[in-house]
């Protein structure tokens, strides 16, 4: 529609690029962000003809990243922008043909991952400028596509079979966790499979060292393995993993690190040796020391973990002298080893799990436990949100990440009133629950980390869309 020499665009509107090849993409209308923005990733710059190039994917439809457009363009600018949520990053800055309807005229566009946001693009009030007027009370004012067409119009789209051959590790093939990572390497174009550790069995051999899985199938041809290995196979699961690493195959978490993890009191003996603030901890194997223990981390209230615990099973908060007493023979007398630590009360039944990836805070969220329940347990009804850690809390993070030589971490830390202090580090993070407070996409960030691993790199400069 058109009144006067503007267009009247409604607050979504399809939209389309054809010097990048990308036939249409759901824009939001939005008169109040200056800049506006394209959804792209693997972004690579290059040189050509002594000019500054970009080369990017773009997963057109949301929701959908199995289909994939490759794109290039000239760079027009590298400027810092503030996105939704506050945050300046630096994008890059193309200028490009751009149509709406039946009109085109050339805009400026930065590009940037908007996996967490609700539209592929940002329309921005600089490239409607004397174009555009906004009716936000409308959507598709200027022409819809059904699903039927949007179909149609990438039916030609062949995805390019240039991937990894990658291993899933793990006990659960319909586990939320294990099926998005499996759903991330397929859209990224990599070939990704399912393997249950407990039916994987190894050949030793100096000259000829092999895996199987039951029927015989040979995974010897395997680029990378994501080993997600559930306490109870451990032992099993670190061995499988170490016999891979053993053949030159990649592994994002190797055996010696989800090793170190999941041995509470030598992670924590590692976080100390480094430096690194955490709770005051206690450790004895006879139950004649249980006083002396008790008093080291100053006394009730205090925390009670198993050091073979996980997901907060194994973990009590005894509130007296008497109870803690009670519960550290209790164990005991069953051979368990155990370890007592200081009671946050200024945490106020709160943690933070910080979502490391390659050495970076990929994403970050508060659980605050349910009434009535003890923040170990923050796997029963505990509420979560997505926060903005402090620097220092990053850093914290990162660093036990790296003492434990993991690449993918969830670190659990809580707020103290001297500081951040590190409570645990899990290897085999789940993603539901961070994914879900911050619309982070967790298991496509452990996907590129996997790339960069095995020095990966989607070949650049093509173009996967037939021309019409």
């Amino acid at each position: 529609m058109t009144t006067g020499a503007h267009l009247i665009a409604g607050c979504e509107e399809w939209c389309g690029f054809p010097e990048l090849g990308i036939p249409a993409v759901k824009a939001r209308v939005d008169s109040g962000a200056r800049t506006s923005a394209l959804h792209a990733l693997n972004i690579q710059p290059f040189t050509r003809n002594d000019a500054r190039w970009v080369s990017f994917e773009v997963h057109p439809l949301q929701n959908d990243r199995s289909v994939v457009l490759r794109c290039e363009a000239r760079v027009h600018d590298r400027r810092t922008v503030k996105n939704s949520g506050g945050l300046s990053e630096k994008r890059y800055v193309i200028k490009t043909e751009f149509s709406i309807g039946d009109n085109q005229w050339e805009i400026e566009l930065t590009l940037t991952n908007r996996d967490s946001m609700g539209y592929r693009m940002l329309l921005g009030r600089e490239a409607m400028s004397g174009r555009i007027l906004v009716d936000p009370a409308r959507s598709f004012a200027l022409g819809e596509n059904s699903d039927t067409e949007i179909s149609a119009i990438y039916s030609k789209h062949d995805t390019l079979r240039d991937g990894l051959k990658i291993g899933l590790l793990a006990s659960n093939p319909d586990l939320f966790s294990n099926q998005r990572i499996i759903q991330a390497g397929r859209e990224r174009g990599h070939d990704i499979r399912f393997f249950d550790i407990r039916q994987c069995y190894m050949k030793l051999d100096a000259d000829a060292p092999e895996v199987h899985t039951r029927g015989g199938i040979m995974l010897n041809d395997l680029d990378a393995v994501i080993p997600r290995i559930k306490p109870s196979i451990t032992f099993y699961g670190c061995a499988l993993t170490r016999h891979f690493e053993s053949m030159g195959i990649a592994a994002l978490n190797t055996s010696q690190a989800i090793s170190r993890s999941r041995d509470k009191l030598y992670s924590l003996q590692l976080l100390q040796k480094e430096g690194l603030d955490i709770p005051i901890t206690g450790f004895a194997s006879s139950p004649i020391d249980t006083d002396e223990l008790i008093q080291m981390v100053g006394g009730a209230p205090l925390i009670i973990k198993l050091l073979e615990g996980t997901q907060g099973r194994g973990v009590v908060l005894a509130e007296t002298g008497k109870a803690a007493e009670s519960v550290i023979n209790a164990f005991k007398s069953l051979n368990a080893n155990l370890l007592v630590q200081e009671f946050i009360a200024e945490a106020e039944g709160r943690d933070l799990r910080l979502f490391v990836v390659g050495g970076k805070v990929a994403a970050a969220m508060q659980r605050e436990a349910a009434p009535g329940e003890y923040r170990a347990n923050m796997h029963r009804g505990a509420k979560a949100m997505s926060i903005k850690p402090t620097p220092q809390e990053r850093k914290l993070a990162i660093r036990a990440a790296r003492a434990m030589g993991l690449h993918v971490a969830g670190v659990d830390i809580i707020r103290s009133k001297n500081g951040p202090l590190l409570l645990e580090i899990n290897s085999s993070p789940g993603l539901q629950g961070i994914e879900d407070a911050t619309g982070k996409d967790l298991a496509g960030s452990m996907i590129t980390a996997v790339e960069t691993m095995c020095n990966w790199k989607r070949q650049l400069g093509v173009q996967v869309l037939e021309s019409t």
